[in-house]
């Protein structure tokens, strides 16, 4: 349905109208209400979104309404009203007909959605053959449709394809396909973009647009990314610990937010394009938790002296993955996952590097750490050949560089204090006794923001923005000087994000550090790097100066992944991406190919980019 008939809409009668919904779950015997008296309608055509963090209760509120809770741990109060029925009062083989015919839902991981027994047509064709009358070979020409219109190339061929061979983003397809396999009037879409690269997230956006406007189906867009719901939403509601804090036009909740909350979570959000004329990276404004107001004027970071050397120097780096198939296991390709990369970093320093995922960003950052082995390059750290060393050399090396993964929970023993995980390093590298340990961990925590009688706290009793900070602090016990982030960001709320990332600048612009920041978020990378290189397909394509490379893109892969990212500007709401629908392209090639000489183009000072 066309934006311009929105207000004809609105006046119509909603599809869907949740009044008073209140959920609660079983705790230790007493009924714990996580979500609380939540009212809001969806028209015909209509997007509405409910955004909000970790905890906020927004997941929850949507598979409430679709009564996905589990029955005896969950209680649901209120009324969801779907057409002219409150849909909690159907008994369950009625509310079986409801779901996937007049709702329709699509999660966040599209992997555990889909069964990798099952052929994707299959799985799409069960959905229309359960829901409509049709035969075998009708479901068969209906799901081809289905595909096609969800803008997956070559459809027909797709259809006998697994899950697992499929990226990501058309796995997503697949599940949207899916949802409007039976024309629902409600398409309820619980963080669909979240776990995809910027550009394919870009054309998930376009598709649901345009599939909305074709189709006219009305979307309750879960999410906690203010930039997606500037771009989809005729309206926002904004969740927070379980509270409906604001709800409204989604220009008027960008423009004149009455909420601390919602002024806190829209003075979070790095906007692209924000860091211009801006010559060194910036902290965020800090944010306080208990008033949700951003506080006084973001200050500088770290200035790096043009003069210096380089204390990491990556020369001509090579990483290939052999791939065997058949009973002999003969050699069938080589994934090329790092081809001659090379860049250089200074004390003090930030180098971004950025692309999708597979263009080879984290094997780098693991081959300079030597957590895999890379084939053939020169790393020199501090002057020291890094491919060089046998293992008590690595083993004094990784004193002067260490790594933070993006999942702090993986990184930690779940069965060891934080505070000993945060001494481990420093006890085996024998850099002093048990109590020099202990001061040291104590100095650690405050350094990162924590209590220090949280020493003696398991993982577990975090949060994720929590165990990130320890996970820092246990980096920083060998006093580094160079620190590989691989995407150490990602996988937290925008506010935590912001505190996390504020927290390395700080650190850096206190010790001095060089930090190698790995990470798909065009926006977080504008915000904290000095200098920026674009990955694609295991190559550098361009690498300068992050004005340079953010302000006067050149490589046709740099300006596609500029023009992905979601802008929180909500005027831009009906704008098309036009993100072109191609997949990544496989780095997997036949064993005797040989790469050919890649020449660099210098745009200006210290910018270069692949021609």
């Amino acid at each position: 349905m066309a934006h311009s008939d929105t207000q004809t809409v609105r006046q119509t009668a909603p599809v869907l109208s949740v009044e008073n919904l209140t959920t609660s779950f079983l705790v230790d015997g007493a009924w714990k209400p996580v979500v609380r008296d939540i009212s809001f309608s969806v028209a015909p055509g209509e997007t509405v979104a409910i955004v909000g963090e970790s905890g906020s209760g927004k997941s929850v509120t949507s598979l409430s309404v679709m009564r996905l809770l589990q029955k005896d741990m969950s209680r649901t109060e209120g009324r969801v009203i779907l057409g002219d029925r409150n849909i909690l009062e159907l008994p369950e083989s009625e509310m079986r007909k409801v779901r996937g015919n007049d709702v329709a839902m699509i999660f966040q991981e599209p992997m555990t959605s889909l069964n990798p027994l099952f052929t994707i047509g299959d799985q799409i064709s069960e959905a229309l053959l359960c829901h409509r009358p049709m035969t075998k070979a009708e479901g068969r020409a209906e799901t081809i449709r289905l595909l096609d219109k969800v803008r997956i190339p070559s459809a027909a061929s797709r259809f006998d394809e697994y899950p697992h061979r499929l990226s990501g983003g058309m796995r997503q397809r697949v599940m949207i396909a899916m949802a409007l396999a039976s024309r629902p009037k409600l398409l309820i879409a619980d963080e669909p973009t979240t776990a995809l690269d910027v550009t394919i997230q870009g054309q998930i956006l376009d598709l649901i647009k345009v599939l909305q406007e074709e189709e006219g189906t009305s979307v309750l867009f879960i999410t906690h990314d203010m930039g997606v719901v500037a771009e989809i939403a005729d309206r926002t509601v904004v969740m927070y610990r379980g509270d409906a804090v604001e709800t409204g036009r989604t220009e008027d909740i960008f423009l004149r937010p009455k909420h601390a909350y919602t002024r806190a979570l829209l003075s979070a959000v790095p906007m692209l394009g924000s860091m211009r004329g801006e010559a060194q990276p910036l902290r965020f404004p800090k944010i306080d938790n208990a008033t949700g107001l951003p506080d006084a004027p973001r200050e500088g970071a770290n200035t790096v002296a043009t003069d210096q050397k380089p204390i990491l120097e990556v020369k001509n780096l090579v990483k290939r993955f052999d791939v065997h198939a058949g009973l002999l296991g003969k050699l069938q390709g080589r994934v090329h996952a790092i081809e001659n990369v090379s860049f250089s970093l200074k004390q003090g320093e930030t180098l971004s590097l950025v692309g999708e995922s597979g263009c080879g960003k984290s094997t780098t950052g693991r081959a300079i750490m030597r957590l895999i082995e890379p084939q053939s390059g020169s790393v020199m750290l501090d002057g020291k050949d890094v491919l060089a060393m046998d293992r008590k050399a690595l083993r004094e090396m990784r004193r002067t560089m260490q790594m933070i993964f993006q999942d702090p929970f993986a990184s930690l023993n779940p069965r060891m204090t934080v505070g000993a995980a945060i001494a481990e390093p420093y006890l085996e590298h024998k850099l002093g006794s048990q109590k020099q340990a202990r001061e040291k961990v104590v100095d650690l925590l405050e350094r990162v923001g924590l209590q220090p009688d949280m020493a003696s706290r398991y993982p577990h009793e975090f949060s994720g923005g929590q165990r990130q900070r320890v996970c820092i602090a246990r980096a920083l016990a060998l006093d580094p000087k160079v620190i590989v982030a691989d995407e150490s960001v990602s996988a937290l709320d925008v506010s935590i994000k912001v505190q996390v990332i504020n927290l390395l600048l700080e650190l850096q612009a206190s010790l001095g550090l060089a930090y190698l920041f790995i990470s798909h978020d065009m926006a977080v990378v504008e915000r904290v790097s000095h200098r920026v290189a674009v990955m694609y397909l295991g190559e550098i394509v361009e690498i300068g100066p992050r004005a340079q490379v953010f302000e006067n893109p050149q490589h046709p892969y740099t300006k596609k992944l500029m023009a992905a990212v979601p802008i929180a500007d909500p005027t831009r709401r009906h704008r098309r991406r036009n993100v072109a629908s191609d997949e990544l392209k496989s780095p997997l090639r036949a064993p005797d190919y040989v790469p050919e000489i890649r020449r660099y183009h210098q745009v200006a000072q210290d910018h270069f980019v692949q021609v």
